[in-house]
């Protein structure tokens, strides 16, 4: 869950060799009070580090928290002409303060614009493990400069040195601004990203104010280009800030040890009554939306099923979103609420009667991209499912992270699927900017398409487990044999039509159903038939009845026609797989033929060559023989000659 802030500020300070996080000014409104980030911290000696995968990552989550909590259109080009000078002129709802076109009530019904800020910073939080810290703080502090409530966020992380700072913040970053390198320095940095003053002040560039220190024997100005820009840059974020002073700002660091990062976020959003969208008073160790989200009855039911509870309150609770936003969670770290540690909370321990599944994706061209890459589905209904609570959807996670609470896939309305809950892990999908959703692929399609039929197959062979009626399922005995008689039918008729009602929560089923064979089969209590369908009208009505056959027809094509067009879709990628593996056969066996030829004609110039190479060896031997007769003859001739030449 994410603040919607409008101006921020934050402060770092550092220790040997390191650097902490300053003021970060995020600004979303033009108002009299600046709502903001401050944030402060002190660093252990590291190497250089001004990129890499978890630099980039910060960055990314750091610009991602500044676009859910700036308005629609910040980061479009800037009115050249700046309204008059002035405050408390511009409106603190969100909606109203950008280029946003769209129904209000759409946007602030969403809880997901706070969900994904808060769950940025914690993500930055938690990153920040490998480098020694223990423990994320989001607290509430006083805005004594404009008497308004903050949001502080603070951890002991390693912080980030002026350059990184800046290249997280990237908006106004120049490289030419680098001063000598850092490296072994404690440093501590401020720096303010304000949609108020750059609106006010008519700029028309991303201009974000940043100052830093670094520790000599005290803490000294680092300037980065000249003195004037340094006191320009310390003038703008006193004015636009929570903080009337440089000795005020400084002050930020006492609370960070020896490294860390503090966030300050001011000036929230308000709703279209004037209140804060965040509501810290409900609970005072919970940060809660107001609205649509926080809705009376859900309360009632987790107090009712505490089990249950965090299914019913994600939406407006941060305390409750925060315990259940990682699958797993290192036991060295701690997020702590407002004074009160949040307790992780892992979602499978809720369920009962658990399924495991295998699910392995298909890839775009019908090939798996990671013959390793499955995904462990668990499903199984809540524990306090035979209370009939209405709770139902799959709780998606990417590399750790929820990216979809309770995501509904089969969309049928009534008691279908009700209690079931799975949870599953899909790093081969990509999460949406926002971190709320996933990209609308092909692969997030099959795999909605599976999640359905797990969660049909589920729901028939176990709901009569815990009270409720399914007559197709024979596992449960209640196996019908024929067709009802017409004067039984209003009594499955008037269950069924009890099962529909998604708002009803029945204590115990009352079945009671006559087949035409006369078998009777009866459900745990017996306090009598329905005598009506619930509208106060006798189901006996034959209007009543054909009205209740063709909801049930149209929804039962409705079903099909779903079904037809999954297996349609799984049997296109089933062609398409078995096309491409005939292909490759096809291939393989035009190879292998080539090979073939090439080899024969290999074994056929061998042969030729061996038996030339024969016949030349057997010439050479029949000359050395002739040349080997020559030399003897010639031998005995001139021995003959000698002989003569003695006598």
């Amino acid at each position: 869950m994410a603040p919607p802030a409008g101006e921020s500020s934050a402060a770092a300070g550092g220790g040997e060799g390191c650097t902490a996080d300053a003021v970060i000014d995020v600004s979303s409104s033009e108002t009299d009070s600046d709502p903001g980030f401050v944030g402060g911290g002190k660093a252990r000696p590291r190497r250089a580090a001004a990129g890499g995968e978890a630099a980039e990552r910060k960055r990314a989550r750091v610009l991602a928290a500044a676009a859910a909590v700036l308005p629609p259109g910040f980061l479009d080009p800037l009115p050249p002409s700046p309204p008059p000078r002035g405050r408390s002129r511009v409106t603190r709802q969100f909606w109203h303060a950008g280029d946003y076109d769209g129904k209000p009530e759409l946007l602030g019904g969403d809880p997901s614009r706070h969900h994904s800020a808060f769950a940025e910073l914690l993500d930055n939080s938690l990153d920040e493990v490998a480098n020694g810290s223990t423990y994320v703080n989001i607290d509430i502090l006083e805005n004594k400069k404009h008497g308004t409530r903050m949001v502080c966020v603070e951890d002991d992380g390693g912080g980030m040195d002026p350059d990184k700072l800046r290249h997280c913040m990237s908006l106004g970053y120049s490289a030419k601004s680098k001063v000598k390198d850092t490296i072994g320095q404690r440093t501590q940095s401020i720096g303010m990203l304000s949609y108020t003053f750059l609106r006010e002040t008519g700029k028309d560039d991303i201009i974000v104010p940043m100052i830093d220190y670094e520790k000599t024997q005290y803490w000294k100005r680092m300037v980065r280009t000249t003195s004037f820009d340094w006191q320009t840059s310390l003038a703008t974020i006193v004015e636009w800030s929570p903080y009337s002073s440089e000795a005020e700002l400084l002050q930020e660091f006492s609370s960070i040890k020896e490294q860390g990062t503090r966030i300050i976020i001011y000036n929230l959003w308000e709703n279209e009554q004037g209140e804060l969208e965040l509501d810290f008073d409900a609970d005072l160790n919970d940060i809660q939306i107001r609205g649509g989200n926080r809705d009376q009855k859900n309360i009632q039911l987790a107090k009712q099923f505490p089990n249950s509870g965090h299914f019913f309150t994600y939406r407006h609770s941060l305390r409750s979103y925060a315990s259940i936003l990682y699958l797993r969670f290192p036991s060295v770290f701690r997020m702590i609420l407002r004074g009160k540690e949040i307790e992780h909370h892992n979602i499978i321990g809720d369920l009962m009667m658990k399924n495991h599944v295998i699910y392995k994706p298909v890839m775009i061209d019908g090939l798996p991209g990671d013959i390793d890459m499955v995904t462990d589905v668990t499903i199984g209904f809540v524990k306090d499912a035979k209370h009939h609570i209405p709770i139902q959807g799959f709780n998606v996670y990417h590399k750790n992270r929820l990216i979809k609470p309770l995501w509904r896939v089969w969309t049928l309305p009534g008691i279908q699927g009700r209690g079931i809950i799975g949870v599953l892990e899909v790093n081969f999908l990509e999460p949406a900017h926002d971190k709320q959703d996933f990209e609308r692929t092909n692969s997030l399609a099959r795999l909605e398409s599976r999640l359905i039929l797990m969660q049909k197959t589920y729901w028939f062979d176990n709901c009569h487990r815990i009270g409720y009626y399914n007559p197709t399922n024979r596992k449960s005995g209640r196996e019908y044999k024929g067709t009802p008689s017409r004067s039984t039918s209003h009594i499955l008729k008037t269950s069924e039509k009890f099962c529909n009602n998604e708002n009803a929560l029945p204590s115990t089923p009352s079945i009671e159903a006559t087949t035409s064979e006369g078998t009777t089969i009866r459900s745990q209590s017996e306090e009598g038939n329905v005598a009506n369908n619930g509208d106060g009208q006798a189901i006996d009505n034959p209007e009543t009845v054909i009205k209740l056959l063709n909801d049930e027809n149209s929804a039962l094509k409705e079903r099909i026609k779903k079904v037809e067009e999954s297996l349609s879709r799984e049997l296109h990628i089933e062609q398409d797989k078995n096309k491409s593996l005939t292909e490759r056969l096809e291939n393989v066996q035009k190879q292998l033929g080539t090979a073939n030829k090439e080899q024969e004609a290999l074994v056929d110039i061998f042969t030729e060559e061996r038996t030339r190479r024969d016949q030349e060896v057997e010439n050479l031997q029949t000359k050395l023989k002739e040349a080997s007769s020559t030399i003897q003859n010639l031998l005995n001739q001139l021995n003959d000659a000698r002989n003569c030449h003695k006598s």
